[in-house]
């Protein structure tokens, strides 16, 4: 399904339509894997591939491709002149605008792009975004390199991360993650932007993570930091200073908006919320439970790790990792693109799930009498035992961070909607809503080549689509499915 072509509109020479995960302008005929070019599956991509495509078919040859699909128009983008071979930059080197008596085509959202004018990129980058790319990544890769140098050296109390498998694992993790951030980024495009929220949530929820360890280090006695927590924190700072920077640019034509869930949506999203608070809530009791009995029989339960049962400096990370935690999930389920969400999502899920897999490897690497004051010559003197386990909130815990995973999975793979044009309320800008797959379901639209044409509708002046001298920008006139509407309303203008 994901992998589909639907061909919306047609043309003497070229066909727009919807391809995974973008809009695209192919030449009639052509394999449907070599689209001439193409825009992120957004409202203003699918208005810059409108655009371009009436700007470079001839005048109206312009009919719709399916039953489904209403005839265009009024409200259009206007090209008087023929702009020349598609894709085809006949433009000097160097040269940023045609000459004045040339058409510009305006890109909604994005750079004006003019006739004949290459793009240099799936959404119009600039150099400068570009530039801003590379630096990003840059400096998430230092803060990788310098969080694998401080894996080594000391960190607290004298022991280095590599000789504690169980903080060895986080921040792993910690980095591994950054690293694909970091490559992303690099990829640019759609993967620019899901590269930056991936960076941005992890380093909003482990600055609380790296505030405790640097709390520790300065208030705790025999906790004394070393280079190894110096270089994790300003591996962190780089790592958190490279994801700013590449959520700050804004790849074109890829818009991001908080959305008010409606309909379908409504009863997951408030599941994502609650699953969400529910690990925020339950990382602050006592996960470790301890036994301790003697050869004599006797026996004692002991539970540590209350996050309120710390130097205050301590207890603020811990706090700062819940509410970080509570509001990137808010954040990321009103999130649209929705896919954009889950990747926020999983941001702040990853190194949650990743303090919970170091409680397990410590609980299997036993507890040492030391750890309760009780020397080994004493512990060994009353025949002294000790099992780790967990209590209840720590099982509660990871049932909520289940239920987080699983929301994130249901984001991820949402079936995105196919195009669909609808007016503008004010008129000047073009937004579109969509379809969803289901809808297309019974129309027997066949993937490569939809060769019905929509009939009996006419424009305003009574004269059939397609047939006028203007390229128009297609408009529907019924009202939408329950499922467009909330595609439209969450899906549009911001991730």
């Amino acid at each position: 399904m994901f992998d589909r072509v639907t061909i919306a509109y047609r043309g003497a020479k070229y066909e727009i339509g919807r391809g995974r995960d973008f809009y695209g302008v192919w030449t009639t005929g052509a394999p449907r894997s070599a689209p001439l070019d193409r825009w992120p599956e957004t409202p203003e991509g699918w208005s810059a591939a409108w655009t371009r495509f009436a700007s470079i078919e001839a005048p109206g040859a312009i009919v719709p491709a399916g039953r489904r699909i209403p005839p265009a128009g009024p409200g259009t983008v206007r090209v008087d002149e023929n702009p020349g071979p598609f894709g085809q930059n006949t433009d000097e080197p160097g040269e940023k605008v045609r000459p004045a008596h040339e058409t510009p085509v305006v890109s909604a959202g994005s750079a004006t792009l003019h006739p004949g004018q290459a793009r240099t990129g799936p959404a119009g980058r600039a150099g400068g975004g570009r530039t801003g790319a590379i630096a990003a990544a840059a400096l998430l890769g230092v803060g990788v390199i310098l969080g694998i140098a401080g894996l080594f050296p000391a960190y607290l109390g004298g022991s280095s991360l590599a000789q504690q498998a169980d903080q060895l694992i986080p921040h792993v993790v910690y980095l591994a993650v950054w690293a694909v951030s970091a490559v992303l980024i690099l990829l640019g495009g759609t993967r620019l932007r899901m590269g930056a929220l991936l960076g941005l949530g992890l380093s909003l929820v482990t600055f609380g993570l790296f505030l405790a360890d640097a709390g520790t280090a300065i208030t705790a006695s025999g906790n004394v930091g070393g280079a190894g927590l110096v270089l994790s924190l300003l591996g962190w700072l780089a790592c958190a200073a490279g994801s700013v920077m590449a959520f700050l640019l804004r790849p074109a034509g890829q818009p991001d908006a908080l959305a008010r869930p409606r309909g379908p949506e409504l009863a997951p999203v408030m599941m994502l919320v609650l699953a969400g608070l529910g690990v925020a809530a339950a990382f602050a009791p006592a996960w470790d439970s301890f036994t301790l009995r003697t050869a004599a029989g006797q026996s004692q339960s002991l539970i540590a790790g209350n996050a309120f049962h710390n130097p205050g400096l301590v207890i603020a990370g811990d706090l700062a990792v819940m509410l970080a935690l509570a509001a990137v999930v808010i954040v990321a389920a009103l999130w649209r693109p929705i896919r954009h969400g889950a990747v926020l999502l999983a941001a702040a899920a990853i190194p949650m799930a990743a303090q919970a897999v170091s409680a397990l490897v410590q609980a299997g690497q036993g507890a040492s009498s030391a750890q309760f004051g009780i020397s080994a010559a004493q512990a060994s003197q009353i025949g002294l035992t000790i099992s780790s386990g967990f209590t209840p909130a720590f099982w509660i815990y990871c049932a909520f961070l289940v239920a987080l995973l699983v929301s994130c999975a249901w984001m991820l793979f949402t079936p995105r909607p196919v195009p669909g044009p609808y007016p503008a309320a004010d008129g000047g800008a073009y937004g579109w809503t969509a379809a969803a797959h289901d809808d297309l379901a019974g129309e027997n639209l066949d993937d490569e080549d939809q060769d019905e044409d929509w009939e009996g509708d006419t424009r305003d002046g009574g004269e059939p689509a397609g047939e006028t001298g203007d390229a128009v920008t297609p408009v529907f006139e019924m009202a939408p499915s329950r499922a467009s509407t909330a595609a439209r309303d969450g899906g549009s203008t911001a991730a």
